[in-house]
C-alpha cells in the first residue's frame, strides 16, 4: 500500500520592514512593491508566474509568500538593494536580517563628531 501524499504545500515566507524610512517619508511601500512585482524572477522568468509568489503590503511591511520552499530569502535582499540603488538611497539605508525570515531596511551610522575634528 502506498503511502497518501496528504503533504501540505511548502511555501516560503520573507518579511521585509521598512518602518523607519517611510516614517521619514523617504520611501514609499506602493512604489517599492510594483518594483518587487515587476522584478521577481521564478524559473527565469520575469515576471513571475501568477500563482508563484504573492506580495502583501502592510502598513510599513511587505511579505513575499513563495509558493516554492527552495526559493531564495537573499534574492528578496539583493531586490531590495537593487531598489535602494535606483532611488539613489544604497549611500543611506542599509538591509540589515532582523529575524530568521525578515529583513529590516535601517540607516548608516554617521560619526557626530565631524565638526569637531576640523575644528582643532
Amino acid at each position: 500500500m502506498a503511502p497518501k501524499a496528504s503533504k501540505k504545500s511548502a511555501t516560503k515566507k520573507v518579511i521585509v520592514d521598512c518602518k523607519i524610512p517611510v516614517a521619514d517619508k523617504v520611501i514609499d511601500v506602493a512604489s517599492f512593491e510594483k518594483f518587487l512585482h515587476d522584478k521577481i524572477k521564478v524559473n527565469n522568468k520575469c515576471p513571475a508566474p501568477a500563482g508563484t509568489v504573492e506580495i502583501k503590503r502592510e502598513k510599513n511591511k511587505l511579505t513575499i509568500v513563495f509558493a516554492d520552499e527552495n526559493s531564495s530569502k537573499r534574492y528578496i535582499k539583493y531586490l531590495t538593494k537593487k531598489y535602494l540603488k535606483k532611488q539613489q538611497l544604497k549611500d543611506y539605508l542599509r538591509v540589515i536580517m532582523s529575524g530568521k525570515n525578515s529583513y529590516s531596511m535601517v540607516y548608516y551610522k554617521y560619526a557626530q563628531n565631524e565638526d569637531a575634528d576640523e575644528e582643532a
